[in-house]
Order: structure tokens, then sequence, then C-alpha cells
């Protein structure tokens, strides 16, 4: 039997970006902060981010810029980073 981990947040508004960070590794990050990884490729990071928001792939946003995984920041941080 194969577990399954359930999806940590779902809401169809949240923005889940996708891109490379500086080591070309893939990442996924939800706009607040609140779930995030890094993948070996653009593919996984898609199913990932798919998988956490509820399978709502129009609120997949992929930067053409690094983006770097960074799950220590307040949530209202990353978002003020980004436009930056």
């Amino acid at each position: 039997m194969k577990l399954v981990e359930p999806p940590s947040y779902s809401s169809p508004s949240t923005i889940v970006f996708v891109g490379r960070n500086h080591r070309g590794q893939w990442v996924a990050q939800e706009q607040n902060g609140l779930y995030g990884g890094l993948f070996v490729s653009r593919a996984q990071a898609i199913k990932y981010a798919l998988f956490e928001n509820g399978q709502h792939p129009e609120t997949i946003v992929e930067l053409p810029r690094e983006i770097e995984l960074d799950m220590g920041k307040r949530p209202s941080s990353i978002v003020s980073q980004r436009a930056a």
C-alpha cells in the first residue's frame, strides 16, 4: 500500500512560482511560502505545484528569472521581495 500525503494547501487563488535557482535546480514555491521544494526537472516541479494547489494549472506562474527557495521568511515578505 502506497501512502500519499495530502496537499498542504488547496486554494485555487494561490499562486505557485516555478523557475530555476542559481544552481540550475527547479524550484516550486507558493506565493506566501506555505509550501515549496527543489526538483531535478521542470516536469516534477509542475507536478508538485499541481498536486499542492488542487490541480489548478492557471495558478502556476513560470518565472523567466532566477527564483530561490526560501522557507524561512514570513509570508508577506516573500511577495514583496518578488515584486522588487
